[in-house]
């Protein structure tokens, strides 16, 4: 034994300080990780080959550790950490030669290559990664950051610490539409540190809320760590609980914890959105509470400019707060009385097979102990009477063809219990109605009959809808029957957008709001995956800068408007019409359906290339490729690289070696609490990239082994993984931060100011533990 450490925690240590010193060598991270890799495989290799690396495993010979087996201890849970007084022999670390294990490494990392990066099912997924690196990059070279500023610091600066409270929201905010740290950081940095200090904020707080903001994109969806950390986690916990059910003694994972063992990036998602927004909380409340004992180093600053027509309070309470509320609320209530609800009518020619037990029972003695202790006994009893009463009624009913009479009596109840007024109509209203109320509430000086009209127009939509619409009423009918109706409000909505185009707040903050909505909604509502909505927002924010470049070379842009307008009412039509004209017997009715889908989509490809035109003339579409490129290709060659050095630990046993350890601790929050600090550490020297493709393979099957959710377990690493950004000496965000701060903010600024912020990370991480509820009520409200 070398220095009287086990063979395996030398190779450890090893290959933490290759891994160390790469880092600090200078040279690219993404080479130097595989190069820790190759180069640690070779020192534990000739240590091993000259003897000097002996491995203490336990003897499964020994008449102990037969005993062990024969009281019915499983040899999984028999580890040196747990039974030290067992007897053990000494091995070499590479079990058959370190040839073997090289040999093993290299097919190894063909094929990870081969699934993870160029022909897997996570492939997919990892393309929104580029997606969402392209709209964020996008809108950061858009200037969106730059007006957010601005007009955030025109809402909050007059309050105390105001300024510092803006530098929250515009985080937040472009946390949710570009999620890049860099960028965030570096454009906070130049635009709002140099005014901070101006007004004479103290140093500390100005750098500190500006380096903690700009990592908001690491956690508020959405996030490029939880797509990554998704597409492992998926898999460690299927796997994970794979085996665990095996060792409970159950067939598989379905059958012992009664739900499939999925997780997904999209539920992810949901589960991130409350923990963002608490850290945010967390941070403008700190920002605001040093402000009011230190108003001298956060005072209140009245910036100038205007945002449009000056209001009393209650016209702004009443049309931009209660009219809003009364609206949304009152479609709400219609909702549960049934007047607002869905008029299709469309029936499966298949019955529904009819559901089983919420767990399964004919499984053997051993699973059903272990299912008892998972679920409880009450659980239990349940089930058996649940498929007692299946068992009676002749079993589970599988689906089957309906007849023609059952066809028809199922369409005829859905005919009956169709709702007067439809989710698409009610969905509309509430849209345009709340434009109109905002309109009016942003100028209410201005002649309302226009915005009257409107209104006018959006009640007689509803009550055509009542009385000329039913169930059976074809698509085609529909608009002709809605055509005037929705002209007028139209008509109102136009003259609403015209008036809150005066307003600073809604012209800057309205344009990326709406692509957000977008993209989260898409993903959040379960309407498609991460990767399809990555690729909507892309192409958004690149009709959103083209737009503002138009703008400021004096230029219209009604082509990119228009072209927005074409993908909403591709979107309209194909949501009510079948577009499938390749069946037979297609309506005149779907023909002209498909021919406008099938216009607007040419008309708004038309518009994304011209707006890349216009970025490319303008010279802005070259460096966002470029930069793009450059950021993928530093996550690809990462995640090659660390799959590297995983291998090389597994090689040599280190992989086991720590889940053996963790796996000596009988509490799961114990287990949990020691990860969490592991990655706490972690992250003061090694980014995140690599802890996620480095050490979360490794200690994954463990946390995600138990019972804990794993939607929890995922957003509390992603949590702590925020705080590397922030943590020195290594801390990415504090380096962005200094290389543009001014020369009168030292660094020993930026470490003290960052200090209160990383307390707050660890105090919204106890938040977290306490309350697991914060991360799963999301998922839990929002059907996937």
């Amino acid at each position: 034994m070398l220095f009287g450490l086990d063979g395996v925690e030398v190779g450890l240590i090893i290959v933490f300080l290759c891994l160390f010193g790469g880092i600090l060598s200078g040279f690219p991270v993404a080479f130097a990780i595989g190069g820790a890799g190759i180069i640690s495989f070779g020192i534990i290799a000739a240590l091993d080959s000259a003897g000097l690396l002996i491995h203490q495993a336990i003897d499964t010979s020994s008449q102990a550790y037969a005993e062990l087996i024969g009281a019915g201890v499983k040899p999984d849970a028999i580890s040196v950490f747990r039974y030290p007084e067992l007897p053990r022999i000494a091995e070499h670390v590479f079990k058959g030669g370190w040839e073997t294990a090289m040999d093993r490494n290299v097919s190894f990392i063909v094929n990870r290559m081969n699934e993870r990066v160029l022909a897997g099912q996570s492939i997919e997924t990892l393309l929104a990664v580029l997606m969402f690196v392209l709209m964020g990059i996008t809108l950061e070279r858009s200037k969106i950051a730059n007006d957010l500023l601005t007009t955030m610091a025109r809402v909050f600066g007059p309050l105390p610490g105001g300024l510092a409270v803006s530098i929250v929201v515009v985080g937040a905010f472009l946390a949710a539409s570009t999620g890049i740290v860099g960028a965030t950081v570096v454009t906070m940095g130049l635009l709002a540190l140099p005014t901070m200090l101006r007004n004479n904020y103290s140093p500390e707080l100005a750098t500190g809320v500006i380096a903690a903001s700009g990592t908001l994109g690491q956690i508020i969806p959405p996030s490029i760590v939880i797509v990554l950390l998704g597409t492992l986690a998926g898999d460690l916990y299927s796997t994970a609980q794979e085996t665990r059910a095996i060792e409970a003694g159950c067939t598989d994972a379905l059958t012992f914890l009664g739900e499939p063992a999925v997780v997904s990036v999209g539920t992810l998602f949901q589960a991130a959105l409350l923990p963002g927004i608490l850290l945010a909380l967390l941070y403008a409340l700190y920002a605001f509470g040093y402000a009011l004992l230190n108003p001298d180093k956060a005072p209140a600053v009245a910036m100038g400019g205007g945002s449009g027509e000056p209001i009393t309070r209650g016209e702004g309470f009443t049309w931009l707060l209660g009219a809003p509320v009364a609206l949304i609320a009152g479609v709400l209530l219609l909702g549960s009385l049934g007047v607002v609800g869905s008029q299709d009518v469309t029936v499966s020619t298949f019955s529904d097979s009819s559901k089983s037990a919420s767990l399964r029972t004919n499984v053997g003695p051993e699973c059903k102990a272990s299912m008892i202790a998972l679920h409880g006994q009450e659980a239990w009893d349940a089930a058996l009477a649940e498929q007692e009463s299946i068992d009676a009624a002749g079993g589970v009913q599988e689906s089957h063809r309906l007849s023609a009479e059952e066809i028809a009596e199922a369409r005829a109840t859905k005919i009956a219990d169709a709702a007067p007024i439809g989710t698409g109509v009610a969905v509309i209203a509430v849209l345009l109605g709340l434009t109109l109320v905002v309109g009016r509430g942003i100028a209410p000086s201005r002649d309302p009959k226009p915005l009257l009209v409107g209104g006018l127009g959006l009640v007689l939509m509803l009550l055509a809808d009542i009385l000329f619409i039913g169930p059976l009423t074809s698509p085609g009918v529909t608009v002709l029957i809605l055509l005037v109706p929705l002209a007028l409000a139209l008509y109102g909505c136009k003259a609403a957008a015209i008036r809150c185009t005066g307003n600073d707040l809604i012209r800057v903050v309205f344009p990326p709001l709406v692509l957000i909505i977008a993209v989260l909604g898409s993903i959040l509502g379960g309407i498609t995956n991460p990767t399809p909505a990555a690729a909507l927002g892309a192409g958004g924010a690149i009709m959103l800068a083209a737009y503002r470049k138009l703008k400021d070379e004096g230029r219209t842009g009604n082509v990119i408007i228009w072209s927005t307008f074409a993908i909403i009412i591709c979107l309209l039509i194909g949501v009510n019409f079948d577009l499938r004209i390749n069946q037979d017997g297609v309506s005149v009715e779907t023909w002209i359906a498909f021919i406008f889908a099938y216009a607007t989509y040419i008309y708004a490809l038309g518009g994304l290339l011209f707006g890349c035109w216009v970025l490319f003339a303008g010279g802005v579409l070259t460096p966002i490729v470029r930069e793009t490129a450059k950021v993928t290709s530093m996550v690809f060659t990462i995640l090659i690289g660390s799959q590297l050095l995983n291998l090389v630990v597994i090689s040599f046993g280190g992989e086991h070696y720590i889940q053996q350890f963790l796996k000596s601790f009988d509490n799961e929050f114990t287990v949990f609490l020691i990860v969490m600090l592991v990655l706490f550490i972690l992250g003061f020297v090694l980014d995140f990239l690599e802890i996620i493709y480095i050490v979360i393979p490794i200690v994954g099957p463990v946390i995600y082994g138990g019972s804990f959710d794993p939607k929890w377990v995922t957003i509390m690493v992603a949590v702590n993984l925020q705080t590397s950004f922030l943590t020195p000496p290594f801390g990415f965000a504090l380096f962005y931060l200094r290389g543009v701060a001014p020369k009168e903010v030292t660094t020993g600024h930026i470490y003290r100011g960052i200090v209160p912020f990383v307390i707050i990370q660890v105090v919204g991480i106890a938040i977290l533990w306490s309350f697991p509820s914060i991360v799963t009520i999301v998922p839990a409200l929002i059907p996937n």
